[in-house]
């Protein structure tokens, strides 16, 4: 696949554990990639656009058998393949602590292949041991040569400069529409990567039924038109590692993996919980999906897998239920019921195998976010809570009634509501929840996390 865009990719490249993932994070100045001496921790490719061009991290080239499957070392290797397709330049890297190996040879005479221009990035040049060895990589035979210390800063100066000289920033570099970013969090295995890569139409993202495969967090670009309105929108998807509960978390890797995909959330506009139709909702699913709404992100929640559930009911036949679509209904409600405190979320079945109703996750998504974005009028919000309370007053206590004075929006996104009232630790957690559901209904918030803040007041009205 070669790069048929207007924009100018680099790809980092080199065996595994020689620094690629620490040059990445020192170019475009903070951590994204994950640094962890393991060999093959970087499996997808990790990019970063830049104004001028795009940066792609990828996977080591010749992962040991047994630090993985073949099957996994086979789709590592395939991305990194795809990444040196798309670029117009490569960035090999080579460890000056281990000297020139037998595979950095290899790797030299395959990127030699593609006919590119290739910047040989000597990393780990900070001890006299690593400079005795500069001289072995002359025989690798190429003309740009970089001596660096990735960890340390040193050298990456002129690195810059030259990415800089060979990629100029356009002088004028139209504002460019900014993507709607929409992060896909859930237990490992359920299909975020397999509904990814449905989305972008291609295998971007490595798949495989072992849990894990995904270690960083993701995010690419997908310009996207629905076929029905023809209206077109441009989205970031972000896929991130499965999340386990913390007892079953087995490396620092692992760990990292987790506090990646936490800070994904807390970046993203749109969070999409992805289910396994065949799992039911876990006890994981739900503090996954609380962890959202405190993060006061809208959520969208995707059942994936339910072609399978759809083939059982066809084969045996599920007791209870005379129809699939009753089936469907039935699980929606036990969906809500379990997630009850998800702000009444969206509810989409989908099959990433089949491609079924996956693009209508985007549509959801523009809505969910359309909706925490909402702003409500001083008056509708009054009349709202003078309805609500005299719809279902709350339980009076020691004679006294429980007074709204005045209730307004003070914020979106996370929608907060201030509500000034004679006594508000009178009110139960069940009202509250009362109040919450009656404004989803009220003004079509569904799947927005809602914040009422009660505050006492005296009786008389603000001036």
């Amino acid at each position: 696949m070669q790069n048929n865009t207007n924009r100018s990719f680099i790809a980092i490249v080199g065996r595994p554990n020689v620094g690629k993932s620490r040059l990445f994070n020192r170019l475009i100045g903070r951590p994204v990639s994950i640094v962890h001496d393991q060999p093959g921790v970087t499996r997808d490719i990790v990019s970063q656009d830049f104004p001028n061009f795009t940066l792609m991290d990828t996977g080591g080239i010749g992962l040991e058998p047994s630090m993985t499957s073949q099957e996994l070392k086979e789709a590592t290797e395939q991305q990194v393949y795809f990444a040196i397709n798309m670029a117009d330049l490569i960035l090999f890297v080579v460890d000056a602590k281990d000297g020139c190996t037998l595979l950095d040879g290899t790797l030299a005479r395959d990127l030699r292949r593609f006919d590119k221009p290739v910047f040989l990035v000597i990393n780990k040049v900070d001890s006299q041991v690593a400079r005795a060895n500069l001289h072995d990589f002359f025989q690798l035979g190429f003309d740009n040569i970089f001596e660096v210390s990735a960890e340390h800063g040193t050298g990456m100066s002129a690195l810059q400069d030259v990415l800089q000289t060979r990629f100029p920033i356009p002088e004028t570099v139209a504002a460019e529409e900014r993507p709607l970013s929409i992060c896909f969090i859930g237990r490992p295995n359920v299909g975020k990567s397999s509904i990814t890569n449905k989305l972008l139409k291609s295998d971007r993202l490595i798949v495989s039924d072992i849990p894990g495969t995904t270690r960083d967090a993701i995010a690419l670009r997908l310009d996207y038109t629905n076929p029905q309105t023809q209206r077109r929108r441009l989205f970031e998807l972000i896929d991130t590692a499965g999340v386990r509960t913390k007892g079953k978390i087995s490396s620092s890797v692992e760990f990292f993996s987790v506090m990646r995909t936490e800070r994904s959330v807390e970046r993203t506009d749109v969070a999409i919980l992805v289910l396994d139709a065949i799992a039911g909702v876990t006890e994981q699913d739900k503090k996954i999906a609380h962890n959202i709404l405190e993060a006061g992100k809208p959520l969208v929640v995707v059942v994936n897998k339910w072609d399978i559930a759809y083939e059982t009911f066809r084969e045996k036949g599920i007791e209870g239920y005379d129809s699939f679509d009753d089936f469907g209904f039935a699980f929606e409600k036990a969906v809500a019921e379990a997630l009850f405190y998800t702000a009444k979320a969206p509810v989409l079945f989908v099959s990433a195998k089949t491609g079924t109703a996956i693009e209508a996750i985007l549509d959801l998504a523009q809505g969910a976010y359309a909706r925490a974005r909402t702003q409500i009028s001083t008056g509708q919000v009054n009349r709202f809570f003078e309805r609500a309370f005299e719809q279902r007053p709350p339980a009076a206590s020691l004679g006294r009634r429980f007074k709204v004075y005045y209730a307004l929006q003070v914020s979106s996104n996370p929608l907060t509501f201030k509500i000034f009232c004679n006594n508000p630790t009178r009110l139960q957690p069940t009202y509250k929840r009362y109040i919450l559901n009656e404004l989803y209904k009220a003004f079509d918030l569904y799947g927005c996390p809602v914040k009422l803040e009660f505050i006492g007041k005296e009786k008389k009205s603000p001036s």
